[in-house]
């Protein structure tokens, strides 16, 4: 796991020291609720609190419950696990969410983080690698996996890349600026022409401006740098 903080696992950001973090775990499937519900049982500085099998369910009990940390799935029924992490960051900011999902796409990663998670890994890690990563966000770090880590370095430098770290984003036309989220969600250009009352042709046209400006060769980069600048957003 990568931690994006320093501080002792049983020190939490205000210097209150949790002898016992309390977990609640969030997955709809039972198998997989149960094996971390163990894990976390089998450890003396953890406590298991509840578990959830749906978004809607775990948003109610974890109101009443404020645990510690919640491991969080992404895909549930009801409402997404991000969702709920937003939820969770509104309604009980001292509670921290670590995202636990097979899932290795950079615009989850993105949305969980704007939602308030102190986490990101995958299910795919080792139980030692995810109680570590509970113990850090506990501690209030946030932690995520290298592989996810590594895909966050990654566009960071892409992001910071060109003349002085400058943004492309600023040369683009109030049009231009208006056109590309609509081709980011990936509506055709006939759409988009009636929409903005204007030909099929000069949709072509705003599409290849924006590409040349920003330095983007493909539709999945163009998807990518507008959920980087919060222009679109996908539903888990």
């Amino acid at each position: 796991m990568v931690q994006l903080a320093s501080a002792d696992n049983n020190t939490v950001m205000n210097g209150a020291s949790k002898t016992n973090i309390r977990v609640f775990v969030v997955d709809d499937h039972l198998i997989i609720r149960r094996g971390l519900s163990l894990i976390v049982q089998d450890q003396q500085d953890m406590t298991l609190v509840g578990e959830a099998g749906d978004g809607c369910e775990a948003v109610d009990a974890i109101g009443n419950i404020n645990p510690d940390v919640v491991l969080m799935d992404i895909e549930l029924p009801g409402i997404s696990g991000v969702e709920v992490t937003k939820k969770i960051s509104e309604t009980n900011p001292d509670t921290a969410v670590l995202i636990l999902t097979s899932h290795e796409r950079e615009d989850l990663l993105f949305q969980s983080l704007r939602a308030g998670a102190a986490g990101y890994t995958l299910k795919s890690t080792d139980s030692d690698d995810l109680l570590a990563a509970i113990r850090t966000v506990n501690a209030g770090e946030v932690c995520i996996s290298p592989t996810m880590a590594t895909k966050l370095v990654g566009d960071y430098l892409e992001r910071a890349g060109g003349p002085e770290g400058s943004d492309s984003y600023n040369s683009l036309s109030n049009r231009e600026r208006e056109v590309l989220p609509l081709l980011a969600e990936g509506h055709s250009h006939q759409t988009i022409a009636d929409r903005l009352k204007v030909s099929p042709f000069t949709v072509q046209t705003y599409r290849q401006r924006i590409m040349r400006k920003l330095d983007i060769h493909s539709g999945t980069d163009l998807l990518r740098y507008a959920l980087r600048k919060g222009l679109v957003s996908l539903e888990a």
